[in-house]
């Protein structure tokens, strides 16, 4: 079973964050260049929030709000669900269709290690399932 130090290992983990004061415009620059979801919303080294492409949508786009004059802060979620290098795919699977999100960022204490994403996620699913049918079909042929 693959845990999400698997996954962070192979994919050489980058973690794209903007300051919760920024203006929202400068997340969704920074995830357009960076061409990911979601941004972690950081103060110094610590994670207070992440904004999403879905958080954009919803707060500022159909609120007629101005993402050059609104703050990150405003519009990120703060109670940000995160995962350990331990958590295998499986969980992080069932938290995102459980909690209906798309990224999961990876902690070990109070310390941000990456992020996995749904994408990561679906990945790794296939191919272990691939890997279980390639298995399956050389003990049939067997």
């Amino acid at each position: 079973m693959r845990t999400v130090q698997h996954l962070l290992e192979a994919k050489a983990p980058e973690i794209f964050s903007i300051g919760p004061d920024a203006p929202v415009v400068d997340a969704i620059r920074l995830m357009a260049e960076k061409h990911v979801g979601a941004v972690l919303v950081m103060e110094s080294d610590r994670l207070v929030g992440i904004m999403s492409e879905r958080d954009y949508a919803r707060k500022v786009v159909l609120q007629g709000r101005a993402s050059s004059s609104t703050p990150v802060r405003e519009i990120m979620t703060a109670e940000v669900i995160t995962v350990g290098l331990e958590d295998t795919c499986d969980q992080c699977m069932q938290l995102v269709t459980h909690r209906r999100i798309r990224h999961l960022p990876v902690v070990r204490g109070q310390e941000v290690l990456g992020v996995v994403s749904i994408g990561d996620l679906v990945k790794a699913v296939i191919e272990d399932q691939q890997v279980e049918l390639e298995q399956l079909q050389r003990y049939i042929t067997s």
